[in-house]
């Protein structure tokens, strides 16, 4: 069976020793010393591998059922769930004033990864819950806020997002849900969703469903979405449950992983609804959590590689297996542990080296929405460019880590007693859902990188120069070198772009994917930068473990030398331009 060990220590040297939360000036990261965050990181650190572990593979194999209308989640579900509740876990970062604890968002994200790693499909629960606050606080009235929020912050009510119909996904001007004005000042909502995680299920009393539909006689196209509160009950003017409204689940899909989260299919029989912000700016309002939303499946990808990482390092230290070629180094036993291979070994070093350099950049990015969210306007363009580069890099490369570590294990890694397989398959959604990756490198290319002129690139470029130029030591020439050469090749890629995009809007998409990989991996060596810099001086200052500051560097040189240079494989490929992806006519396919 797997194992889960929650990786607080490295957590905990992001958030203090790189981050430095306790000297940062936002709003409320003075208050995240070392010892605070430790005391959190700890504690929900044994609540992931105590309690939501152990429901991981057996949830999976159990999966949810639907029982008259009712979905039944897996055994031990709904007392793991009171147990996230009465943590106070949902709330984390959540507004005080509807009973929320108030933490920034990064202190979210970093107990968030290890919930996931624990059980992702479990963690999608309070995870949709946590989307829909956002939009309610961010878009609803006070009396909305007022008679949901505490409830949902409390985990007494979830939350979730209705956007899929079966014919439009990525499209949403093409929705057909109908929203009929009421006498009342309601509306009657009808059309079916698809796809809509934790749409039913039987962990809470009550369902908040936020669902897109059009008002007739509204604009064409997403300018004619509006945004609705929908409850599986309505709510009565003293926050009592009242009658059953017009939405149920009318399926489970049959999916290849998260089997313990509910997917459904979710119909609309004239629901009574509440519009949510303004009328046709559904929109606007679905987006205002989405920079968090897709940084979240980003923290899924890094989690499940991370799970897996660990197993696949634990196998590989015991497994027996052949003998060091440069000597035995398990003499009185019949076999050397595999880990004394050289192809082994590096397979778990791309695997360490992806799931510390991506941990660090997915919690740098949730400072950055903190920064925004406090007014930062230079921190908000910066996080809207990374933010398709945190979802696609750490979602595709979580699940290559996760096949990586399943490869560790050789045959085990294919059967489902060692938990492997179900860490590949949980992990391969992530690529696909809150926008698959290629909308997200089209979305970065056409979007997000020419916004405001470039200015947020060119914010980036200049962090990197100015890191590089800041540490000129010999000790930082294997990172430095590397993140010089990886900064140019980004450069040389939106220069491609920027001069034959306008020409031909094919070069630009055709090469937008491998810009989004080749973005990833100068990130993530700035990150590996970073956390060389830190750890030279603690050594240095002869501060902490001394062992853990030289693996850090060794797995650091790891990612500059053998990682960092798919840089210039992915300019290559983009600077082909469009002609050898699009010559072929669609009828040759």
């Amino acid at each position: 069976m797997p194992s889960y060990a929650a990786p607080t220590r490295d957590i905990q040297f992001v958030l203090q020793d790189l981050l430095r939360l306790g000297e940062s000036p936002l709003p409320g990261h003075a208050d995240l010393d070392a010892d605070f965050t430790a005391q959190v990181l700890e504690e929900a650190g044994r609540l992931a591998t105590e309690v939501l572990a152990p429901l991981n593979a057996a949830g999976d194999r159990q999966g949810c059922r639907l029982e008259n209308g009712t979905v039944r989640t897996p055994d031990g579900f709904r007392e793991a769930y009171r147990a996230v509740c009465d943590g106070g876990w949902i709330g984390l970062d959540c507004d005080p004033d509807y009973g929320g604890q108030g933490m920034p968002y990064v202190m979210n994200c970093a107990v968030g990864e290890m919930f996931v790693s624990a059980n992702m499909a479990f963690n999608m629960y309070q995870g949709l819950s946590h989307g829909a606050i956002s939009a309610i606080h961010a878009h609803g009235s006070d009396a909305q806020k007022a008679t949901y929020l505490p409830k949902m912050v409390a985990g007494s009510w979830s939350g979730t997002m209705n956007l899929t119909e079966p014919h439009c996904g990525t499209d949403l001007g093409l929705i057909r849900t109908k929203a009929e004005p009421q006498e009342d000042g309601s509306y009657a909502i009808t059309g079916q969703k698809i796809w809509i995680s934790a749409g039913e299920h039987d962990l809470t009393e009550n369902i908040i469903h936020l669902v897109l539909a059009k008002i007739p006689g509204g604009p064409e196209g997403v300018k004619g979405i509006s945004l609705f509160i929908v409850p599986k009950f309505l709510v009565g003017e003293d926050g009592s449950l009242g009658d059953r409204n017009g939405v149920t689940c009318g399926g489970l899909e049959e999916k290849m992983g998260i089997h313990g989260n509910a997917t459904c299919v979710m119909h609309y029989d004239g629901a009574t609804g509440f519009l949510i912000g303004e009328m046709h700016k559904g929109m606007r309002a679905m987006f205002t959590m989405m920079n968090e939303a897709r940084l979240g499946v980003g923290l899924q990808g890094l989690a499940q590689g991370s799970v897996a990482y660990q197993n696949a390092a634990a196998f590989a230290k015991d497994r027996l297996q052949g003998r060091d070629v440069t000597g035995a180094k398990n003499p009185d036993g019949p076999a050397d542990p595999i880990i004394v291979h050289p192809d082994v070994r590096r397979g778990l070093m791309m695997q360490k080296s992806f799931v510390e350099g991506g941990r660090a950049l997915a919690l740098w990015g949730a400072t950055l929405i903190d920064a925004a969210h406090a007014g930062d306007e230079d921190a908000e363009a910066l996080i809207s460019l990374l933010t398709p580069v945190i979802k696609g890099f750490l979602t595709d490369k979580g699940f290559e880590t996760a096949v990586l570590a399943q490869q560790t294990l050789g045959g085990a890694g294919f059967t489902r007693d060692w938990g492997l397989e179900q860490f590949v398959r949980d992990a391969r959604i992530t690529m696909v859902y809150e926008g698959t990756n290629g909308v997200q490198s089209l979305d970065l290319v056409a979007r997000k990188l020419p916004a405001q002129g470039g200015k947020a690139m060119m914010a980036f470029f200049e962090m990197v120069k100015a890191f590089c130029r800041e540490n000129p030591g010999d000790d930082m020439a294997a990172f430095t070198g590397p993140l010089k050469s990886a900064s140019k090749d980004l450069q040389a890629a939106g220069m491609f772009f920027l001069q034959s995009g306008t020409k031909d809007p094919n070069a630009a998409l055709s090469g937008s994917y491998d810009f989004l990989h080749l973005f990833g991996h100068a990130a993530l060596g700035l990150m590996w930068a970073r956390m060389a810099k830190v750890s030279l001086e603690k050594l240095a200052a002869g501060e902490g473990d001394p062992a853990f500051w030289q693996a850090k560097l060794a797995t650091g040189r790891f990612y500059m030398a053998r990682q960092l240079p798919a840089t210039a494989l992915h300019l290559a490929r983009i600077t082909s331009g469009a002609e050898p992806v699009m010559a072929l006519e669609a009828d040759a396919f």
